[in-house]
């Protein structure tokens, strides 16, 4: 497995179209690999992911089985002359992951549930709006997962409710966009979470990270990534 990051040049327009459709976005990624990914079985698949630290500072990771090749994103989003992008061998960081383990995690998700408003109707995807429903929704997936997420000591919480976890969302986003061939738009909610968590299983957590957690992977959501926490 492989972990990439490529910096965009969101001054430039290609870079702007790109970033502004993850039907497109997707398309560019998975120009990416010479080999086309197989379709997702049980295999681990192609996640990716953007962070938008600032409107000037915008990175797409990417976790693949294969190394990318982000040339054409370099000469079309990038730098051409001084850009590049960065690949490291994910297995060590995969190895490293043992029960008891604890590390900072962030999440771009499409947090959504299952409703019918009759009983013959059948249920339909219906995206979770509220904070304390989509911090339900990741709650509820943790432990399948291979993770729980951190608990705060109850001196340190600032709400009586809601700040129970060491856990943050941001960047909510609502994103509606064409498919080629498709008449209507794709619609998604996605909400990005920060947070602390601590591994139960391993096994589990790996799979989490390299086949990604939740729907609309091939949009940018369900990649978590981990990074190590202070000592």
């Amino acid at each position: 497995m492989h972990l990439t990051r490529f910096r965009f040049n969101t001054a430039r327009v290609t870079a702007r179209r790109l970033l502004s459709s993850p039907q497109i976005l997707h398309a560019a990624v998975m120009s990416s690999f010479a080999d086309i990914p197989p379709t997702p079985g049980d295999g681990p698949r192609v996640l990716w992911r953007l962070d938008a630290n600032s409107r000037a500072e915008t990175y797409l990771y990417i976790v693949s089985p294969d190394a990318p090749d982000l040339t054409h994103l370099v000469e079309q989003a990038g730098w051409p002359q001084t850009g590049k992008w960065d690949t490291r061998d994910y297995t060590p960081l995969l190895q490293r992951l043992n029960a008891g383990g604890r590390w900072a995690f962030r999440l771009t998700a499409n947090p959504v549930h299952s409703i019918r408003r009759t009983a013959d109707e059948p249920t339909k995807p219906t995206a979770h709006i509220g904070v304390h429903h989509q911090r339900g929704w990741l709650l509820q997936r943790q432990e399948q997962a291979g993770f729980k997420i951190v608990e705060k000591p109850a001196e340190q919480r600032r709400l009586p409710e809601g700040d129970e976890y060491e856990l943050t969302l941001h960047d909510k986003r609502q994103l509606a966009f064409g498919k080629p061939g498709q008449r209507g738009r794709v619609t998604l909610v996605t909400v990005t979470f920060d947070g602390l968590l601590e591994v139960t299983d391993p096994d589990a957590l790996r799979r989490t990270l390299t086949h990604g957690l939740g729907k609309a992977k091939a949009y940018g959501c369900g990649l978590m990534t981990l990074a190590s926490t202070p000592a």
